[in-house]
Parts: C-alpha cells; sequence; structure tokens
C-alpha cells in the first residue's frame, strides 16, 4: 500500500513538472504573452556624453522656441501672358486677360503687432495675401512694400502679443557653423532642417536685377535642406538668433540638391525699417562702378597680393564724384571692414541709407589714403525725406491707402485750371490706391465733396474715414476731365 502511495506522488510530481516545462518553453504550442518578448540588444552601443546630450537639446529648443515666429503666407497672384495681346482672348484695348495662381512661402513675425517680413519674390504682384500663423489662425494681409534689389519684403497683419523672432547679427557668421532653416516647403508648414554655412558672401548668381543691371547679393550659402516653400523663411543660429531670410536654392531639379541661400540679417533688417517708416527703400549709393582685383592687377599697380575692389568709373553727381573718389582706385575697407568682393562692397552700403556717411580705406599710387562719402540715393537725393519740389511743398506719405502727395505749384495750377488740390507723386503697389487705379501725376481736387487746399487736409479728411470710404473728386486727365473714386480706407 505504501509502494502504491510512493508511486502515485511520484507520477504526480513527474506529471507537475512536466507541465511546467510546457508552459514555461511552451513547445510550440502555448505562446507567450507580449511582457515576454525580448527584442534587441539591452542597451544601446553608445552612451551619449553631457555634450552630445546638450549638442541634441540645443537644436530640439531652437525649434521649440523660433517654430512659433514663423508664418505660412499664402498668395494670389496676377499673373498675364502673352503681353502684347496676342492671345486667343483679348481685351477690347489690347492686351490679354488676366489670370491668377496661388502660390505660398514662409515670413517672420519681426513685430508685436504683425510685421512679418519675407522675400519679394513670394508676394510679387500678389491680389490677396493670408498669413497663417503656427497655431492656425489665419489673417488677411497687406503689402506694406517691396524691395526687388535685395528680395525683401514686408507684410502687415492686424493682430497682437504675437511670438516675435529674435534678429541676430549676421556679420558674426563662420564657415562651418551649425544653423537650422525653419519654413513651409511644399506646404509643409512648421518643417526644421539642420546644415552648416557653406560660404559667406555668396554673390554672382544673377537673381536680383534692375533694368540697369544692378543688383545686391550677398547671400550666405547653407547646405540645410531648403525647398520652394521655404521662401521667406528664417535661418537660425543655435541661440535662436535669426541671421538670414532664406531665399534660393542652387538646383538643376528645383528641388534641394545641397545648397542654399539667405540673405543677410543685417541688410533685411535696414531694408524693413525703411520700409515700415517710409513705404520703400532709401537705399544709399557710393555711385562707383567697381571690379575685383586679380593678381596680374594686384602686380600692375604694386600691391603686395590682390585684395579690394578697383573702381572702374565714376557715376556722374554721384556721392563718389563728390568726395574726390578717382578711377583706378581700389577700395581696401569700408568703415574698417576689408572688402575683396564687388558684392562685399554692395552688402555693406545696402545696409545703409542715403544721407549716410562712410568712410573709405583706398590704395592711390602706392600709397593709403583715407576719404569720406557721403551717400546719395540713385536719384541723387542724399536725404531719406523725398526730395522737395523747387515751388511746392514736400511729398507725403499717406500710410495705409498707399499713396504719396504733395500741394500743387503755381504752375501746376496753372496747367489744371484749378486754384487748389494735391497731386500724387507716387502710388505703392497692391496698396488700396492702385487696387482703385490711382496713379502718379492725377490731382486731387476733393474729398467728400469738400474742397482739398493742402496735404494736412486730405490727411486730417482720411483719418476721419478710418474703417469707411472716402468719395474723391479726381482730375483724370489734360483736359481737365474729372472723375470720382470710392477709397477705402483701413483701420
Amino acid at each position: 500500500m505504501k509502494k502504491k502511495k510512493l508511486f502515485g506522488s511520484t507520477v504526480l510530481v513527474l506529471v507537475g513538472v512536466l507541465f511546467g516545462t510546457i508552459l514555461v518553453s511552451g513547445f510550440g504550442w502555448v505562446k507567450p504573452s507580449h511582457a515576454d518578448i525580448l527584442l534587441g540588444a539591452k542597451s544601446a552601443p553608445v552612451q551619449f556624453d553631457g555634450d552630445a546630450n546638450a549638442f541634441s537639446k540645443a537644436f530640439v529648443e531652437v525649434a521649440e522656441k523660433v517654430t512659433p515666429a514663423i508664418v505660412n503666407i499664402n498668395v494670389v497672384a496676377k499673373t498675364q501672358e502673352d503681353e502684347d495681346g496676342n492671345g486667343f482672348f483679348m481685351f477690347p484695348f489690347g492686351g490679354s486677360i488676366p489670370k491668377e495662381q496661388e502660390g505660398s512661402g514662409s515670413g517672420i513675425i519681426i513685430s508685436e503687432d504683425g510685421y512679418i517680413l519675407t522675400n519679394n519674390h513670394v508676394v510679387d504682384k500678389a491680389t490677396k495675401v493670408t498669413v497663417v500663423l503656427s497655431d492656425k489662425r489665419s489673417f488677411d494681409a497687406t503689402v506694406v512694400g517691396t524691395d526687388p534689389l535685395t528680395d525683401l519684403a514686408v507684410v502687415k497683419i492686424e493682430a497682437k502679443n504675437l511670438t516675435v523672432a529674435y534678429l541676430g547679427e549676421s556679420e558674426n557668421c563662420k564657415v562651418g557653423q551649425w544653423v537650422l532653416a525653419i519654413g513651409n516647403p511644399f506646404g509643409l508648414t512648421s518643417t526644421v532642417t539642420a546644415g552648416i554655412i557653406s560660404a559667406i558672401g555668396r554673390g554672382q548668381l544673377g537673381l536680383n536685377r534692375d533694368d540697369q543691371g544692378y543688383g545686391i547679393e550677398d547671400y550666405i550659402q547653407t547646405d540645410a535642406a531648403i525647398n520652394p516653400g521655404n521662401s521667406g523663411g528664417a535661418l537660425v543660429d543655435l541661440s535662436g538668433a535669426v541671421i538670414g531670410v532664406n531665399a534660393a536654392i542652387a538646383s538643376r531639379t528645383g528641388s534641394y540638391v545641397g545648397y542654399g541661400f539667405a540673405i543677410p540679417i543685417s541688410i533685411a533688417k535696414t531694408v524693413a525699417k525703411d520700409i515700415i517708416a517710409n513705404g520703400k527703400v532709401n537705399r544709399g549709393y557710393i555711385g562707383v562702378q567697381i571690379g575685383e582685383v586679380d593678381e596680374a592687377m594686384a602686380k600692375s599697380i604694386g600691391l603686395p597680393k590682390p585684395k579690394g575692389v578697383i573702381v572702374q568709373n565714376i557715376v556722374a553727381d554721384g556721392a563718389a564724384s563728390k568726395a574726390d573718389i578717382k578711377e583706378g582706385d581700389v577700395i581696401l575697407k569700408i568703415d574698417g571692414k576689408e572688402v575683396n568682393k564687388a558684392n562685399e562692397l554692395q552688402g555693406y552700403i545696402a545696409t545703409k541709407s542715403a544721407g549716410t556717411k562712410v568712410k573709405l580705406d583706398i590704395y592711390r599710387d602706392g600709397k593709403n589714403i583715407e576719404r569720406e562719402v557721403t551717400l546719395k540715393s540713385r536719384d541723387g537725393e542724399t536725404s531719406t525725406e523725398t526730395a522737395s519740389n523747387s515751388k511746392g511743398s514736400s511729398s507725403k506719405i499717406l500710410d495705409g491707402v498707399g499713396l504719396s502727395v504733395r500741394t500743387l505749384t503755381a504752375e501746376e495750377k496753372k496747367q489744371y485750371k484749378t486754384e487748389h488740390g494735391v497731386i500724387i507723386t507716387d502710388v505703392k503697389p497692391h496698396s488700396k490706391a492702385a487696387d482703385q487705379r490711382l496713379t502718379k501725376g492725377l490731382v486731387i481736387l476733393e474729398a467728400d465733396r469738400v474742397k482739398i487746399n493742402s496735404v494736412s487736409d486730405l490727411k486730417d479728411k482720411l483719418e476721419s474715414k478710418k474703417g469707411s470710404a472716402v468719395l474723391l473728386k479726381i482730375i483724370a486727365d489734360a483736359k481737365g476731365t474729372t472723375i470720382f473714386i470710392g477709397l477705402e480706407i483701413p483701420n
């Protein structure tokens, strides 16, 4: 009997061991739970030290802090094919039917009350501009002003307490420095890419040129990925400071292949301030045509090595012609800053307004000399104000509607056969005034049936109509034909 009990106990133990083994190993019959599955190695092959973690954290913090200050800009712009009027469909007076196309880009918030910096090519010929913030709020925007020579523009939205980007100093940029590009490529909002500064002072790209072949190109080159839609976005350093405005890519495909270009923030700040203050850029010019100094030229004029830029020609009545600058002079420095390429000098001058004085270090006939030059505008003025008429008052910019006007001279009163009125001297593109086809040379006689005798009369009337509209009586042609035009006045 004892033997049977012992045998039974032994069998039970063996069955228990066997069953336990089956539960643990499964033998393919019992599947383990998720918690029992171990995948991969037990630890990372490389352990970050403190420096590496801090480096990665810098990228994360910059992206988090700067992204709210970058906006998406959607644009509807006019295009006009077959401008000679040879299209299938034409207006009665020639020219083809205007068409519209949509586009998008990026922008940088530069003030809490809604001023936004972007590229000129983003808002060029825009009929409608919409700004979308990182928190998805959307605003209609107005184009405050543009500067095609630097490919910069400023737009404005009616908002308050916005997150503002910190604008740094691009003069301190170094090749090899880490940077981030933040924008909205291909409509993918709030995209951040990283790279280094590949070169500074990059020019001769042929991106910005006026009808005289003049353009300002002094780009920061980077290998951070920049694609269509990034235009107007920010290039920032690891402190989160904006050092450039992303503007262009070098590509045969239209997409990123390794090189992008940003406008230095030092230029952008000057342009933005001018546009916000005056509605346009009052840029200073030295009034010289310049070229680089190569080794052969350096030897021929006695320079120990190629450096500086040589003055090829002096612009008649320009700033240089009044400051004893001569053809053949080599400009070595401007305000103590060395310049060895034409675009470096142009880029520095682009940060200065008309009327500013700059000091040039010049090499002439084997000697180093200094000259001080007072910069002039392209039209010869040395003041940032609009040139005053010798017989009439100076022009006044009427913000909000995009008009510049001045009182009529005695001669103009005779010409237009009127004793009162103000003449339009400039109309800002894409403004309320431009939308109503007001143009330079038209005379405003009345506003809401009240005679206008001075600029201040018109300004007071427009101020009183903010958020509404004013009826203007206009002399439309040399025959004295008058017309009425309604003009909306923004808040």
